[in-house]
């Protein structure tokens, strides 16, 4: 099939030196920050906004817009945080991003912090990635050196510090006002909103939270213009993104396409499904969003085709199953991870989710009954709308679209004592 790959942020990720200053540069980096200085504020949010560039974090929501919501005219400090916490089942994009060009980020934190009118921005990354820490520090103290951070940067009278956080590895901390609490020093637990991060966010001062891609889009924004970034994807989820595809695939890995591919063009491009087997179900947005089927294999992958499926973009973490898969079994891990990841902060969350895991477990093992698939239902009910964050929403989906679709294989794991499939199946040194 024809090419269809988009490699923008990912082009230059087989060059050995790109996470240096040099190798950056070379490749033509460090170029769109002089250039959004030579504009104004606005200016620069205007780009972004008129690019139609959404959220790449799983929100989709508009970047420019939220730029735009912290007040230009008020004497207090303004924070920029990047939320480089990822930890969603089925997520690689940003890690290995931070990884590949670390450069990229902090020239889009130093653009975005300009446009907003903040001085310091944060970069918040799980403390189990220390080799991504370590690179990022690097690439900011040779930004520092060269002067495109610190004071006056590149003589144009803006200051902006960049720094890099290390986390203590709790899902929670995702969202971004735990992320706020954890950056402060304090546990990580969702806060009340309103007020919302852009009135009180670090330190109780307007901030805005972005995701990596997100800031990492900036640049190629900023120096090929909003019409070129608009003329990539569909009409509503505009530009290009980047693609985890992961599971039963021949060559799973990180693809770069406009928004609005669909998994048979991913699927092409990756060598189609191992040992061509059959596609039994996928995600498009990772863990947290409802699966789908075969039936969505020529869906366009954007905001709005995803959404009106009943699942979701996301972080567009394609993860693939075959048909060698128990969906029940899926659905559990996934499960139990929300579990083990739930702050306790609400009762919806916190117990519907350890209820949750004991009716999945029962299940899968052939001792649970039919009326225990309605109760998952009524518990997935009483959890969804109800909870505290995003967390416990985002434990409802894989188990209402899974009995959505699979609702008979639940019912053959009660009819049969157990689960129907052998488990070595479906792992990677099968020889299915």
């Amino acid at each position: 099939m024809t090419d269809i790959l988009t490699p923008v942020l990912t082009a230059d990720w087989d060059q050995p030196d790109l996470f240096t200053i040099d190798g950056y540069r070379r490749t033509g980096g460090w170029q769109a920050l002089p250039k959004a200085l030579g504009m104004s504020r606005d200016e620069v949010i205007a780009t972004v906004k008129n690019a139609g560039l959404r959220g790449r974090g799983g929100a989709g929501f508009a970047t420019g817009v939220k730029w735009s919501f912290l007040p230009q005219t008020d004497s207090k400090p303004h924070y920029l945080v990047v939320n480089a916490d990822e930890s969603e089942p089925g997520a690689c994009k940003d890690i290995p991003l931070m990884m590949a060009n670390p450069h990229l980020l902090i020239e889009g934190a130093a653009i975005a912090c300009y446009a907003i009118g903040a001085g310091h921005a944060f970069i918040y990354v799980r403390g189990e990635v220390l080799h991504v820490i370590r690179r990022l520090r690097n690439a900011v103290a040779e930004a520092r050196a060269a002067g495109y951070l610190g004071q006056n940067v590149l003589g144009s009278g803006f200051d902006v510090e960049v720094i890099i956080h290390a986390g203590a590895g709790a899902y929670i901390c995702g969202e971004e006002t735990a992320l706020l609490d954890s950056l402060e020093g304090k546990r990580g637990l969702p806060r009340n909103k309103p007020p919302f991060p852009a009135v009180a966010g670090v330190y109780s001062l307007p901030t805005n939270v972005n995701n990596v891609e997100s800031i990492a889009t900036a640049p190629s924004i900023i120096l090929n213009g909003a019409d070129w970034f608009a003329g990539l994807g569909t009409e509503k989820s505009k530009g290009f993104g980047i693609f985890n595809l992961s599971g039963h695939v021949t060559i799973p890995g990180t693809y770069e396409a406009p928004l609005g591919i669909t998994l048979r063009e991913l699927l092409d491009l990756s060598g189609g499904m191992r040992g061509g087997r059959q596609l039994k179900f996928w995600t498009a947005g990772g863990s947290s969003a409802g699966i789908l089927t075969d039936q969505h294999l020529d869906m366009p992958m954007d905001f709005e085709s995803v959404a009106a499926a009943g699942s979701g973009l996301g972080t567009r973490s394609v993860m693939v199953f075959d048909d060698t898969t128990c969906v029940v079994g899926a659905v559990l891990r996934w499960t139990e991870f929300y579990q083990h990841e739930s702050c306790g902060k609400c009762t919806p969350c916190r117990e519907g989710t350890f209820w949750l895991v004991r009716i999945l477990d029962r299940l899968e093992h052939g001792q649970g009954t039919e009326e225990d698939v309605e109760k998952l239902l009524d518990i997935c009910d009483n959890i969804t709308g109800r909870a505290f964050c995003a967390l416990g929403d985002s434990a409802t989906p894989p188990i209402t679209s899974a009995v959505k679709y699979f609702r008979d294989e639940f019912i053959q794991h009660h009819k049969e004592g157990g689960c129907p499939f052998d488990p070595a199946a479906s792992t990677i040194w099968s020889e299915s």
